[in-house]
């Protein structure tokens, strides 16, 4: 084992697989890169709880880990719980502050109880809600991506999303964020790196940016 090799753990966002990390390439005499996927919660665990159950996948001290989206939030948890080298998070926020004032009311009026998550079975359906955008030109590049449809899950992860109460960001922490994003418009967010026409999915679709740049990023 190379004691310089940095060791990435990547967590994808809401819904979604690891697959959306398929064409981040770093290199391999400096980086090893380990996959994280979502397992289902227990029943009244807290997104606390969760995280550190999750970072019973890190098999490596002072990693770095990255997380797109609700994994962004996930990452922040886990850290709270391992040491960390480094946080990245990516097309996500960093305190409750940043999230978009639709999801603010959805948690006072406790309106994220009313959405239908048996209907997000449906991939099309799903997509929006995990991506922000109607996918169906690419309905079956979607499909690839995006696998867990577990009513069980959806309920907690959109509470859990609407309900963080982080209030202050976090020490050693990057944000990379897309000026397109739908999900959480650029203009809620602080102190990030901007991506010139980066979407809400831009971890797939941007990704030269990201094998560009992740490698600087990480090691400055």
């Amino acid at each position: 084992m190379n004691p310089e090799i940095v060791h990435i753990y990547c967590m994808p966002g809401m819904a979604a697989n690891s697959s959306i990390f398929e064409h981040i390439k770093l290199p391999q005499d400096q980086f090893e890169m380990h996959f994280l996927e979502w397992v289902i919660p227990n029943t009244a665990e807290g997104i606390s709880d969760y995280a550190k159950r999750m970072t019973l996948n890190i098999a490596h001290n002072n990693c770095v880990l990255i997380g797109v989206s609700f994994g962004g939030l996930l990452v922040q948890e886990m850290s709270k719980h391992i040491s960390c080298r480094k946080i990245i998070v990516v097309s996500s926020v960093k305190t409750k502050h940043e999230l978009p004032i639709k999801m603010k009311l959805a948690k006072t009026t406790k309106a994220y109880k009313l959405i239908p998550t048996r209907l997000l079975s449906n991939v099309e359906t799903l997509a929006k809600y995990a991506f922000g955008e109607t996918v169906t030109k690419r309905l079956d590049l979607y499909k690839k991506y995006l696998s867990v449809s577990d009513k069980k899950y959806l309920d907690w992860a959109i509470k859990e999303m609407v309900c963080w109460d982080q209030e202050q960001e976090l020490s050693n922490m990057i944000h990379i964020h897309g000026e397109k994003d739908a999900v959480f418009p650029i203009h809620n967010i602080k102190g990030c790196i901007s991506v010139k026409g980066g979407s809400h999915i831009m971890i797939i679709n941007k990704y030269k940016w990201f094998n560009e740049n992740l490698p600087r990023l990480i090691l400055s």
